[in-house]
């Protein structure tokens, strides 16, 4: 099993940032690698159990299944249902912690998956730059973050 793990420190208060991220239907809002986005059946983008169905500016397709989200504790959990990626079984958490000092935000993204391991190296380095660190550092530009 392949793991990506992948954080920042963003300069905005937790909840500000949970506000930005929150909607599974949000992504082409906040992440410069998203064109278009939709929640399949007309379904709430919080409700578990929803698809979000999504192009990547180069037009490849991603269907993804929202599996937990807690405004609570500041998370969302997903599944890859389909992708042009060869891997399997990935299900990924974004998930952001307040620090007190300062009104900044511990941002984490993980995932795990299954796949061939000559792809292994080549997909968690790409998940974790091209993904979610290019999704942390459009938050920070977008809060104002150095």
């Amino acid at each position: 099993m392949a793991r990506v793990f992948v954080s920042s420190v963003i300069d905005a208060p937790a909840a500000k940032v949970w506000e930005r991220v929150r909607d599974f239907n949000g992504l082409p809002r906040w992440h410069p690698r998203i064109r278009d986005n939709r929640i399949e059946n007309g379904e709430p983008s919080d409700r578990i159990g929803c698809v979000r169905d999504f192009h990547l500016q180069n037009g490849d397709r991603i269907r993804e299944k929202l599996l937990g989200l807690s405004d609570y504790d500041m998370f969302c959990t997903y599944a890859i249902l389909e992708s042009p990626m060869p891997l399997t079984n990935y299900v990924a958490n974004l998930r952001l912690t307040p620090v007190t000092d300062g009104e900044r935000t511990f941002a984490e993204w993980t995932a795990e998956f299954d796949c061939e391991p000559e792809v292994a190296e080549d997909l968690v380095n790409g998940i974790g730059t091209n993904v979610f660190q290019g999704g942390f550092d459009a938050l920070k530009r977008h809060f104002g973050s150095r």
